[in-house]
């Protein structure tokens, strides 16, 4: 606990780490809100709500690459004030004027457009760290900006899901935007070790420069990040593994968002009850990771955390299908969010280490364009196949892929490590 203590003592690490926690907050009620709306408009449509998820994700392939080149061009504090700027903006037009209309092709577009400045934020935020903190306190550090979205995610679907349940999408969309403004001001206070002052003429450029500039040697820079990714051995190792990983987060995404609503019978309330269960697991896990991640090996904590978490996956469906008991359920969901806790953190962690630094922004980048693509793939398979099989098998099969990719990762990261130690010896 000294550890996170002593990190928190750092001004710029802790006003990062404050302006992700308010900032997601925001995005969970938001969460809650693009749920609620689909609700309210498409009644139990896997697909109407994977339609609207899917322009969170497709900004990934179109501006993630890009951004991830600028990212290691440009100031990263710069980045982060002009992306939670314009993303405050965007979603408060959803309230204010296109929730009055009937087409949901407004909406859209403005859902889409706030992703594209996310895809910026995304890896500017995680390049950042290592230079607001040192060498030694990177782990520390990656847990306590992964217990930042755990924080907001328990707070954020507990107060979202009673928010939309009891009066309505446009006040979670409100809370959204205020909270991005918030987080703006923030980041504003940081001062890293490295040129990061505040510039308004820079940060006014860099906004500019986000919209319009797409320069030649962009492309080579691009090709650049992905030979990297594919000839670095842990990176590459990492990027399968978390590639697998979010397939079978897509698959379930929607599924359980509609599996919860239709067995317990409500829209957002009981989903953001469990949501917050899964939370707090989350959280802890987290933390005890980061209290001694340090003694073990990365790889392991991956794989053997992906076996417990499909084992508990199977176990939660099987509950919420046969009794409808919602603390039991919420047991469950607290068990699987202590399991796979630790996967982001141990993954982001490796990258950190074994990654150079003028080409930490790319690979994030090209990490965010792997997972997405994983995970909006399975998302839109798994929707259409639950208009013809039951939710419920969908949910024990990816459990099961769960516990066979950790088995598979396990025994490959033994007999990896066995013939470093033979080629050594």
């Amino acid at each position: 606990m000294q550890k996170f203590i002593d990190n928190l003592k750092n001004k710029n690490f802790l006003c990062l780490w404050l302006a992700q926690i308010i900032s997601q907050f925001g995005d969970r009620i938001n969460q809650m809100a693009l749920i609620g709306l689909i609700a309210s408009r498409t009644p139990g449509s896997a697909w109407g709500l994977a339609k609207l998820l899917s322009f969170t994700i497709i900004p990934v392939f179109i501006v993630g690459p890009v951004a991830g080149v600028y990212v290691d061009r440009w100031e990263k504090k710069n980045i982060l004030i002009v992306c939670d700027f314009l993303r405050g903006l965007l979603v408060l037009t959803i309230p204010f004027v296109f929730m009055k209309q009937d087409s949901m092709i407004p909406i859209y577009a403005v859902v889409f457009l706030t992703f594209c400045l996310s895809r910026f934020y995304v890896p500017a935020k995680m390049s950042i760290i290592p230079d607001l903190v040192g060498e030694k306190d990177l782990v520390v550090a990656n847990s306590l900006v992964s217990l930042t979205g755990m924080i907001a995610f328990v707070l954020g679907c507990a107060g979202g899901g009673f928010l939309v349940e009891k009066i309505g999408s446009a006040g979670g969309f409100i809370w959204d935007g205020i909270t991005f403004f918030i987080s703006g001001i923030l980041v504003l206070f940081i001062s890293p070790r490295i040129k990061l002052h505040v510039d308004t003429k820079k940060i006014m450029t860099t906004g500019k420069e986000m919209i319009t500039v797409f320069r030649k040697s962009v492309g080579e820079e691009i090709q650049e990040g992905i030979s990297y990714l594919i000839h670095h051995r842990d990176i590459r190792f990492i990027v399968n593994t978390l590639f697998i990983l979010f397939a079978a987060s897509g698959a379930i995404y929607v599924v359980i968002i509609l599996f919860i609503q239709k067995s317990f019978h409500s829209v957002t309330q009981d989903l953001g009850v469990l949501a917050v269960f899964l939370g707090i697991g989350l959280f802890i896990g987290a933390l005890l990771y980061g209290r001694w991640g340090e003694k073990a090996s990365q790889f392991k904590t991956i794989f053997v955390c992906l076996i417990l978490g499909g084992v508990m996956l199977i176990l939660f469906s099987l509950v919420v299908q046969r009794t409808q008991n919602l603390f039991l359920a919420g047991i469950l969901s607290f068990m699987l969010g202590l399991i796979v806790g630790p996967i982001i953190i141990a993954a982001n962690t490796v990258i950190h280490q074994v990654s150079d630094d003028r080409m930490r922004g790319k690979v994030f980048s090209g990490m965010e364009v792997v997972i997405h693509f994983a995970f909006l793939s399975a998302m839109l398979l798994s929707s259409l196949l639950s208009e013809h099989l039951d939710r419920f098998w969908i949910l024990v099969g990816v459990g099961g892929i769960f516990s066979v990719v950790g088995c598979v990762g396990l025994l490959k990261c033994r007999t990896t490590f066995e013939d470093q130690r033979r080629i050594s010896s």
